[in-house]
């Protein structure tokens, strides 16, 4: 009897890359927001796949970046702790537009601890004389996505492929040893070309291991979680560009089918963008999030000034970042 294999795999990147775009699209459902946003995911979430035999846990994660408050700072903690206690790691850059700094650091940490892994899974097995690092199931391995190749022609895919593994093999020529087990995926995350192809290098990878979550279950997100961040998604489509970062979202009441969710913002000019003329915006946002709510739902929106929340340590601690 085959065993059954299972595990983790964190899904990393820095900004608008398409990671949320791509684990909802591996998963088959919406577990993640996503917007055009940068930062969209500001928390980990985790989204489960069942395949025959196996099954995978993919984390999403915020986009790594150079944080400019103490919410960014914790987001980028946030994305690199994924890395901790993972079987796979799924690396994203995007097709158009040259490997920039933000790329590498991205490449250059989840290469660092894939070989980090790789070393201690040999330790571990001891496979033998000729066996890889990344030859068989349950050995860890960085797995490479190219997104948004429908951006682009082949030869610009071919391009950016050609450019990235020379990133990842300077990576490898700098720490020495034996190179990264590494594999290339390019995909598109919006119309699923290339995925199915990575879903399955990515299950071949687990180790044999139990079922984490039950059968049918697709995320671990709890539901207050959930309809906060759906009032933010939905906050993040209509409003101006530099609100996005001011917004955060939070259910404070759960009396079902009567939730109350408050929305966070920085400045006193905010909340007038945020209620919109004649309360519009917020009720296009009600309306948008409730019909995504199981029927019956009766959702209260406020919108309340926090100064200064992104900065300030214990109000972070208090939205639970």
């Amino acid at each position: 009897m085959t065993a059954f294999r299972s595990g983790f795999a964190a899904v990393v990147g820095r900004p608008n890359v398409g990671k949320s775009t791509l684990v909802n699209t591996m998963v088959g459902t919406k577990v993640s927001i996503t917007s055009p946003r940068p930062n969209t995911t500001r928390s980990q979430v985790r989204g489960v796949l069942d395949r025959p035999g196996a099954q995978v846990v993919f984390v999403d994660t915020p986009g790594l970046h150079k944080p400019r408050t103490a919410l960014g700072q914790r987001m980028n903690e946030s994305a690199t702790s994924s890395l901790d206690d993972v079987d796979v790691v799924v690396a994203m850059v995007e097709a158009s537009g040259a490997v920039g700094p933000g790329d590498r650091m991205v490449l250059t940490q989840s290469a660092l601890r894939v070989r980090s892994m790789a070393r201690a899974a040999a330790l571990r097995t001891d496979p033998g004389p000729g066996a890889g690092a990344g030859d068989e199931p349950g050995r860890p391995a960085l797995l490479v996505v190219v997104n948004k190749i429908d951006r682009v022609g082949g030869n610009g895919v071919l391009t950016h492929l050609t450019a990235v593994s020379s990133v990842v093999e300077g990576i490898d020529e700098e720490a020495g040893g034996p190179p990264t087990p590494v594999e290339y995926f390019p995909v598109s995350a919006t119309s699923g070309e290339g995925v199915e192809a990575l879903i399955e290098a990515t299950v071949a990878r687990m180790p044999e291991g139990p079922r984490y979550y039950p059968e049918g279950m697709v995320t671990d997100v709890a539901e207050a979680f959930w309809v906060a961040d759906l009032v933010r998604e939905e906050l993040l489509h209509r409003v101006q560009d530099e609100l996005p970062h001011s917004i955060a979202c939070r259910v404070t009441e759960w009396e079902w089918p009567r939730v109350r969710c408050e929305i966070l913002v920085e400045r006193d000019s905010q909340k007038g963008i945020v209620i919109g003329r004649n309360g519009a915006t917020l009720k296009e946002v009600g309306t948008a999030v409730r019909a995504q709510m199981p029927p019956g739902a009766y959702l209260e929106l406020f919108v309340r000034v926090e100064k200064r929340w992104q900065q300030r340590e214990d109000a972070l601690d208090r939205l639970g970042f």
